[in-house]
């Protein structure tokens, strides 16, 4: 043994790891602190209803409490339709905390999904949201061992029927609440015990799950309120959804800074004005179709308030003018990066001093960069996708963004070909187009993927071309992103008819529409022969173009 051997050894030697010096890292234990040291704060506001954090710990407690008398436990999925309630906030507690994993759907989707996602990430259980009931209800249908159904009977909700064995509030009567913030049983096992299951749509036709971790999960929350800036007497507006990898980790991290939940079942913009003024909110997130939803309100919609409120969006950058729109308003905009296999956010365009003294224009410009890791990310850089060499910073270089640290995901469940794919020389291969600047700060340039993203929300182009396919009058579909100043982009459709057949666009819009979740299907078709290759490979780049130059 060399002396350097002997030397390290020395610090293996008598100080193992025990109960004392090491504990598995869980988001569960920022309620279990909040609701210790800031019992009577207000945790969640929801319409006229206050949950206090000692509140929110014990509904908390007794849904762990009722999910593990029903034999639901580590290992075990427990799924959930609900939109920003605080049913929804609980069960990113509760459910771990019984030692299961939440899968949290997006209310988007349609009932062929949901029931393959509740098929493939095997649910036990489904809390779901009155609101919902049509989908879900045609979903379990398709479904030959359905989970059992708990009702989520939200008073603030519309329409919809309670559809289940059981009602979320009788399910919890079933709970035993904990009265001690500081009793040990909501720990998980060991930090890389998985915590949540959420899917995305990739660029194939049935969507990959990506698989959480405590240790994650806890790293991300961590992230986003040191790099957002919550505190104590924050206030946190809930325009993002939920279901969005679990709210990009803010479900937790609001928590973990002792700062109270505003929760918003849909996105209005005269609802989040008032919400903002009424409650002092001073930070809130949303896809850049929310910007531009409150920059372009009508001035009857907008309520004026004294404060600066900070919004973080992710996805496509948001134009100049909303950003200038958004500033003379009261918002300050911060521009985040992440995917579901990210814990949501990953990389942040941190603002520099002397960006201060920038037009808007020039600002704009620098805040739609990506830009830099977050704290809590070992690291992102730009790689060179055959080589693996990380590309120069000359602004001009494409290479591919690649991520490696502590919350990138377990891998994609039941699917180790895809979690391989993803998973090279030790790093997580993005599929994203990228530059890096001389300053170091990232810029996403293109997707090597085929994903649109339209209003933050993943729509695969294949899943949208095998609907299209199906069409009896269909010959040839390609399906790329159309530039959209509302929903950043939306799904466009070149269709090539068979000899002899006429049909119109709506038609064909109706027609993907029956099939599919309505966000995913074309809003624009554009009829004729497709561009090809010499091979016969569909040329989509030059697709993108004339999409691009289309007539508004």
């Amino acid at each position: 043994m060399s002396r350097a051997e002997q030397t390290a050894s020395i610090y293996e030697q008598g100080l193992e790891r025990s109960g004392a010096n090491f504990a598995p890292l869980t988001p569960i234990s920022f309620l279990r602190r909040a609701a210790a040291v800031y019992p009577e704060k207000t945790a969640i506001i929801h319409g006229d209803g206050r949950t206090s954090y000692a509140e929110m710990w014990a509904r908390a407690c007794r849904l762990a409490s009722a999910l593990r008398g029903r034999g639901i436990g580590r290992g075990d999925t427990v799924a959930i339709m609900s939109p920003n309630t605080p049913a929804m906030l609980e069960a990113h507690y509760g459910v771990p905390m019984a030692g299961a994993v939440l899968n949290s759907l997006n209310i988007r989707l349609d009932a062929a999904t949901i029931a393959f996602i509740l098929e493939h990430g095997e649910a036990k259980a489904l809390i779901t949201d009155r609101a919902f009931s049509p989908v879900i209800e045609a979903a379990l249908g398709r479904l030959e061992t359905p989970p059992l159904v708990i009702d989520v009977d939200d008073p603030l909700a519309e329409g919809g029927e309670l559809i289940g064995e059981l009602d979320y509030e009788a399910l919890l009567a079933e709970g035993e609440p904990e009265s001690d913030p500081g009793a040990e049983s909501a720990e998980p096992a060991e930090e890389w015990q998985s915590i949540s299951l959420l899917y995305t749509s990739g660029t194939t036709g049935n969507p990959k799950g990506c698989v959480y971790s405590h240790r994650g999960a806890y790293l991300n929350a961590f992230g986003n309120m040191i790099t957002f800036g919550l505190g104590r007497d924050s206030v946190y507006l809930w325009t993002l959804p939920m279901f969005h990898c679990d709210g990009w980790t803010f479900t937790w991290g609001v928590t973990a800074a002792c700062a109270t939940h505003v929760c918003l079942r849909n996105v209005e913009p005269a609802a989040i004005y008032r919400l903002i003024a009424e409650h002092g909110v001073s930070h809130m997130c949303g896809a850049p179709v929310v910007l531009t939803l409150l920059a372009n309100a009508p001035e009857a919609a907008k309520v004026a308030f004294p404060q600066t409120v900070e919004i973080a969006t992710g996805g496509a950058a948001p134009p100049s003018a909303v950003i200038e729109a958004m500033e003379a308003q009261g918002f300050r905009v911060t521009h985040l990066y992440g995917l579901t296999e990210t814990y949501g956010p990953s990389a942040v365009c941190a603002w520099q001093a002397d960006w201060d003294q920038l037009g808007v224009q020039e600002r704009s410009a620098k805040v739609a960069r990506q830009g830099v890791r977050y704290l809590t990310l070992e690291q992102v850089s730009v790689a060179d996708p055959e080589t693996g060499a990380e590309v120069p910073w000359d602004a001009e270089t494409l290479g591919e963004m690649v991520i490696q640290g502590n919350t990138v995901m377990k891998g994609y469940l039941k699917n180790p070909s895809a979690t391989a794919a993803a998973f090279r020389d030790g790093r997580f291969w993005s599929g994203d187009l990228a530059v890096r600047h001389p300053d170091g700060y990232i810029e996403v340039k293109d997707r090597s993927k085929d994903v649109i993203i339209s209003g933050g929300e993943n729509i695969s182009s294949l899943e949208v071309e095998e609907a299209l396919y199906r069409h009896p009058k269909v010959l040839e579909a390609a399906v790329v992103a159309r530039p959209d100043e509302t929903w950043g982009e939306t799904p466009c459709a070149f269709v090539t008819l068979r000899e002899g057949e006429t049909a119109g666009a709506e038609d064909i819009m109706a027609f993907c529409r029956e099939r599919m979740a309505r966000y995913k299907a074309p809003r624009t078709v554009v009829f004729g022969p497709l561009p090809k290759t010499s091979t016969g490979k569909i040329q989509k780049f030059v697709l993108r173009e004339r999409a691009k130059s289309l007539e508004p």
